[in-house]
């Protein structure tokens, strides 16, 4: 998936989690999926991932 600046996170599932994985290689696991906002969905993870 591309950010808005233009960075690149990829998905993976291990062991029934989903992952989220930055450039630098930093994983974050999405705790809550599918959380509606008026201005949209978001999915919570449990890491701050950061631009490399």
């Amino acid at each position: 998936m591309k950010t808005v600046s233009g960075d690149t996170l990829t998905a993976e599932v291990k062991g029934g989690s989903l992952y989220i994985v930055d450039e630098s290689g930093s994983t974050a696991k999405v705790t809550v999926a599918d959380v509606n906002q008026s201005n949209g969905v978001i999915h919570v993870v449990n890491k701050v991932l950061l631009p490399k």
